[in-house]
């Protein structure tokens, strides 16, 4: 009867993890797809391995739009990055891959022994607007704090980490008015670095100066109390889980319990109909926001996961 029909509850909605994974089938670059199938699904690490393995230059380094602002086939630091997050979420962040790593590391770096935004691109390869490629590019906290954090913490011993370490270590300790990427690069530095009491006492100040400055939005129901940050695109704003994407990270004492469950919330319910996460940074090629999707789209799943929230 009709009215047996409408009087039907609706059928549930496919679980978050679910419809994430019609996302990654529909739209993801190899490695994402083996990403999302070795973290979620019990895939094989090998193949993710493998997947990686393509972006690998002959120089070390990685290259050809691992992290899609960066196009073309010249290794860049934020490449670098990328592999490490990568390699250390499957255990492998060992061997003569990570030495040769190293080795292109110490070529590439500062007097100082920092890495920059961007090395100069002989061809002209397209970046996004906010990675300027200069000649002579100076030292970031942003793309050096990420690289070594990741070495420290897979216990990787190299004479190039001497300087770059003592070049974040510098840059953290000095912080005035940081930028919340420069502030995520420390966070990563100080997620590794062997001496804790020193990391300790880093990420308390540093904690102290983003909630002062408002660098992360601990209500989103009233994110205009937040000021979007010099550079950044309209509404990108960052919140405690862009900068404690663990539980273990010592980003997380710098936010309460009901913040982190409002912002988590939150995070949780950014998940589009179509099953992904969207980005927020300013669109600028087509490609690179089509191919950053999956990617965000895997970040936000498992910080979810590591914070106890249900995806199934």
């Amino acid at each position: 009867m009709p009215g047996d029909e409408a009087s039907a509850p609706a059928p549930a909605a496919p679980a978050a993890l679910a419809r994430a994974e019609q996302f990654i089938w529909l739209t993801a670059r190899v490695l994402e797809q083996r990403r999302f199938a070795h973290h979620f699904l019990g895939g094989d690490a090998d193949a993710v391995d493998s997947a990686l393995g393509a972006y690998l230059g002959a120089d070390g380094g990685y290259g050809h739009a691992l992290d899609p602002d960066l196009r073309g086939p010249l290794s860049q630091p934020p490449h670098t990055a990328h592999a490490l997050r990568i390699l250390d979420g499957l255990g492998r962040c060992a061997g003569q891959r990570i030495e040769r790593l190293c080795r292109h590391l110490s070529r590439i770096s500062t007097p100082e022994g920092a890495l920059p935004l961007a090395l100069p691109v002989p061809r002209g390869h397209p970046a996004a607007p906010w990675h300027p490629v200069r000649e002579d590019p100076p030292g970031e906290l942003a793309t050096t704090g990420p690289v070594v954090g990741l070495l420290h913490r897979n216990r990787v011993w190299d004479a190039w980490l001497f300087r770059a370490t003592e070049f974040c270590w510098d840059r953290i300790e000095t912080l005035r008015h940081p930028h919340p990427y420069e502030v995520q690069g420390a966070v990563a530095f100080l997620d590794g670095v062997p001496d804790r009491a020193r990391a300790a006492a880093a990420a308390d100040r540093l904690g102290r100066l983003v909630r002062e400055r408002r660098l992360a939005v601990l209500d989103p129901a009233r994110p205009e109390e937040y000021p979007v940050p010099p550079g950044c695109a309209p509404g990108e704003r960052l919140f405690p889980y862009d900068y404690a994407r663990r539980p273990e990270s010592p980003a997380r004492s710098w936010f309460t319990d009901e913040e982190m469950r409002r912002c988590l919330d939150f995070l949780a319910a950014q998940q589009q109909p179509d099953g992904g996460w969207p980005v927020h940074r300013r669109a600028w090629a087509p490609g690179s926001t089509l191919e950053r999707r999956p990617i965000a789209t895997i970040e936000a799943l498992l910080t979810l996961r590591a914070y106890g929230r249900p995806l199934t």
